[in-house]
């Protein structure tokens, strides 16, 4: 590193040119370059490379006499092929069109034949919808331990260019100390066969220059003997770097339990789910008529199914909040007509992001949400029912709920009245308070306030239900024998039931 850092503009753009890499840029550009090569790609050859430049530049410095460079070392980059197959002529091309990865498997510098340089392919991470990548400042690269510890730590180092400076510094800021454009470090298995989610190596630290970077903690598990899930996103370094043409120095510390994993640097841009879902409405609406379209697929009768389908319901409310939809959404590759809200949904996915489809429990990314044109215009046009039913021929109509029936009895309603207050009925201190069924005059069986007739005396057709016939006799033999006797009335035992309505079935 210290070689590489003592370089010049034209010795590390032979560094550079030798192994293949982009030799354009400023000086701080070419040495963050080749840095990264020396920390991630160093190879027999390349260090070799380095020794033989520095040792060309300070041998120079150190004699008197210019003497002539070797053949084959100052002259090696300029040529495209030293000696060809089947030539040992050289040939000398333009700086312009010289094909540097066509260097290897050449013979260079008099070192022998070496190791053909073969095309591996490269680690991708997936597109995250909230982050918009700018710039590309270390692609996903191995970590690779040093020894056999289980702790290892890798560093890197590089700069940032006067242009992402100011992109960083005239962004906006999401919240106070938090800018929209950031440097963000992500890391994922080392796996070329598809696309990589971000997933933390254990035991991981990072530190930017000499300062530690806070990564997102794990998620509570409430679940017996479930492990806590760690949200694996990517890590925000912006506010621990230099912004200036300073070198960074990002260490990042990792538990070594056999499994590789590769990290990357990005210059992103994050978004937020309200900008997301003006997006979507930008370039996501599905037209009505394609909407009706695939309704009318649905319902298609199919002819080797028994039962013929002539409708299917389809909910107003959101599955996730209960509530009615405003911006109807799903999956363009999920199989039914029922929508989720895409403000809700998209406000989820940027607190928790886990992109599931909340009907059917399947994958629904981001840039697969469509939003159904139909069934935002059935939103606007029917806003007194909670569900509707598309039929065959692609129409709806809306499914209102039923009104609660009257809890009102159909029985007669009795009264029950203060046994206190009315001591010449006894026990039989309420009356009914409705007609009989067929009866069509309610207020003429009504009981007066003092529960006597119009005579003063109480009417003929009050029945005490609470009493048996023979309790009844035997009660009204009482009440003669106390008459008879010119004692006051005695009250009668009480009515179990309270002051109000009581159906009498």
């Amino acid at each position: 590193q210290n070689m590489v850092m003592s370089f010049r503009v034209s010795d590390l753009q032979m560094l550079l040119g030798f192994v293949g890499r982009s030799k354009s840029g400023l000086k701080h550009e070419l040495v963050t370059r080749a840095l990264q090569l020396v920390q991630f790609d160093c190879s027999p050859e390349v260090f070799k490379k380095i020794k033989e430049l520095y040792e060309t530049r300070y041998n120079k410095k150190g004699s008197d006499v210019a003497q002539p460079p070797a053949p084959h070392r100052a002259e090696a980059l300029a040529l495209h092929s030293s000696y060809d197959r089947g030539s040992a002529v050289p040939r000398t091309l333009p700086a312009a069109s010289i094909d540097y990865p066509a260097l290897y498997g050449k013979y260079l510098n008099g070192l022998g034949r070496l190791p053909p340089k073969v095309a591996k392919p490269e680690v991708r991470l997936v597109k995250l919808p909230f982050y918009t990548t700018l710039d590309e400042l270390l692609k996903p690269t191995e970590l690779v331990p040093q020894n056999n510890e289980k702790l290892q730590e890798s560093p890197c180092i590089f700069a940032l260019t006067p242009r992402q400076v100011e992109l960083i510094r005239n962004s906006r800021e999401l919240q106070p100390g938090v800018k929209s454009v950031q440097v963000v470090l992500r890391i994922c298995y080392t796996d070329t066969s598809s696309p990589q989610e971000d997933q933390y190596p254990p035991n991981i630290a990072v530190k930017v220059n000499h300062s530690y970077c806070s990564v997102p903690g794990y998620y509570p598990s409430n679940k017996p003997g479930v492990e806590p899930k760690r949200p694996c996103r990517p890590i925000n370094l912006t506010h621990l770097m230099y912004l200036s043409a300073a070198t960074n120095r990002i260490t990042v510390t990792w538990g070594n339990y056999g499994k590789s994993y590769s990290v990357g640097l990005y210059l992103v841009r994050q978004m937020t789910s309200a900008e997301l879902l003006q997006r979507l409405k930008t370039i996501g609406i599905k037209h009505p008529e394609l909407c009706k379209a695939l309704v009318k697929e649905k319902l298609r009768l199919d002819p080797d199914s028994e039962i013929a389908t002539t409708g299917v319901r389809v909910s107003l409310i959101c599955p996730l909040v209960k509530m009615r939809l405003s911006v109807p959404c799903r999956a363009e590759t999920c199989a039914h007509l029922q929508c989720f809200d895409a403000v809700f949904y998209l406000q989820m996915n940027e607190k928790k992001p886990t992109w599931m489809c909340p009907v059917c429990d399947k994958p629904a990314p981001y840039d697969q949400l469509i939003i159904d044109g139909l069934l935002s215009k059935i939103l606007t046009e029917c806003e007194d029912a909670d569900e509707i039913e598309y039929l065959v021929d692609g129409s709806w109509c809306p499914i209102r709920a039923e009104k609660e029936r009257s809890c009102s009895p159909q029985c007669p309603i009795l009264v029950l009245g203060d046994v206190g207050s009315f001591p010449e009925l006894g026990t039989s201190g309420f009356t009914s308070s409705c007609p009989m069924p067929g009866s069509s005059d309610v207020n003429g069986l009504l009981a007066t306030p003092n529960g006597t007739g119009e005579n003063g005396k109480a009417p003929a057709d009050v029945v005490d239900l609470t009493l048996d016939s023979s309790s009844s006799e035997e009660d009204e033999e009482e009440d003669e024998e106390e008459d008879d006797d010119d004692e006051g009335p005695q009250p009668k035992r009480r009515c179990s039931y309270e002051k109000g309505l009581v159906s009498a079935c």
